[in-house]
């Protein structure tokens, strides 16, 4: 089994920043593939970044490239996700995902999901 734990959301305004935290535990083979998506009210989940965690490549949305930054740090199973130069439209709750074989953008396809954490960025 894998647990993700979320943490560091907040109300910032606009133009600030927050460093989202997920902590993951469990079995390492079933993480291989890690993800943060975001879920705005009346919007669909969406992909943010994703990560693969043995070879460090990265993918962005297009909406938050040049703002966001996916990290990880191995030895403290955690996930990060440091959001800079927020804008309201990043108001969101946001989720730490993870899956063994799938390194896409389908949130349907992801096993395993953290409680999320919500970000509000005012104007």
């Amino acid at each position: 089994q894998v647990q993700l734990v979320e943490s560091g959301g907040g109300s910032v305004q606009a133009g600030g920043s927050l460093r989202l935290s997920c902590v993951h535990s469990g079995d390492t083979n079933r993480r291989r593939n890690m993800a943060w998506f975001r879920e705005a009210p009346t919007k669909q989940r969406e992909a943010v970044a994703r990560i693969h965690r043995q070879s460090g490549i990265t993918y962005y949305a297009d909406s938050v490239k040049g703002r966001f930054t996916i990290s990880q740090d191995n030895a403290e199973n955690t996930l990060y996700l440091q959001m800079n130069n927020l804008k309201p439209e990043d108001t969101a709750i946001y989720y730490c995902a993870a899956d063994p074989t799938y390194y896409g953008l389908n949130w349907l396809n992801y096993n395993y999901w953290g409680q999320g954490t919500q970000v509000t960025v005012s104007s």
